[in-house]
């Protein structure tokens, strides 16, 4: 189970997290050795105060959950969050500008935050799979790809769906090696995260990583 516990990411997202909700995400963190916590940038440096030096990352999310930011607007926040300890981008895609065929748009977006966290932090690119089809899916991965960014991950859990099996083997058939891939939304059990593991998942986003990890 160890080897499932580090390649989650142990979210909150929720917009009325406390700042004592996230103390205690950080301390299971590091208690049960997850890859990082993912929390809201206004909450990266309470995350990072309790996991700074264990080894464990802070992760955060950028132009979250709807992608619709401006590119500049995600560039600026990701310089900030860095400052403040995040070693961990996810960013949302400008989903709109995806299913309008603007992919230069897109690209530029993606390469925005890529260029902003540098050598500084990786990059998990957010594509919301649920609201794409399979063509849309394989022009983001391969417009993250060309960017630079280090994942391609599935969903930001608010928009009506999640990771599926089928969705993790299509991004990793298209990035192979070059990229890693994220499930996220609605991982809730060890057998679901199991099975993404399986179909191609080298990071787990979930606010289920304890009970997952104690499952019998």
């Amino acid at each position: 189970m160890n080897e499932l516990a580090r390649i989650i990411d142990h979210t909150l997202l929720k917009p009325e997290a406390t700042m004592e909700q996230v103390i205690q995400l950080a301390q299971e963190a590091y208690e049960f050795q997850f890859a990082s916590v993912c929390v809201n940038p206004s909450m990266v440096p309470v995350a990072y105060s309790v996991l700074k030096g264990t080894g464990v990352k802070v992760c955060t999310v950028i132009g979250f959950p709807l992608g619709a930011t401006l590119p500049e607007v995600k560039a600026c926040e990701t310089k900030k969050v860095i400052e403040e300890g995040s070693s961990e981008i996810d960013m949302v895609i400008n989903i709109g500008a995806l299913k309008s065929g603007r992919e230069y748009e897109v690209k530029a977006d993606i390469q925005a935050v890529v260029d902003a966290a540098a050598d500084h932090a990786l990059v998990k690119v957010i594509i919301e799979t649920v609201l794409l089809n399979r063509q849309e899916i394989e022009t983001a991965c391969r417009l993250a790809m060309e960017a630079g960014a280090d994942f391609v991950k599935t969903s930001t859990g608010f928009a009506g769906g999640g990771a599926i099996v089928k969705d993790i083997v299509l991004m990793k058939e298209i990035v192979g090696t070059k990229m890693k891939v994220k499930a996220s939304g609605g991982i809730r059990d060890k057998e679901t995260a199991l099975a993404m593991r399986r179909a191609g998942a080298d990071r787990i986003g979930t606010s289920s990583g304890v009970a997952i990890c104690t499952e019998i």
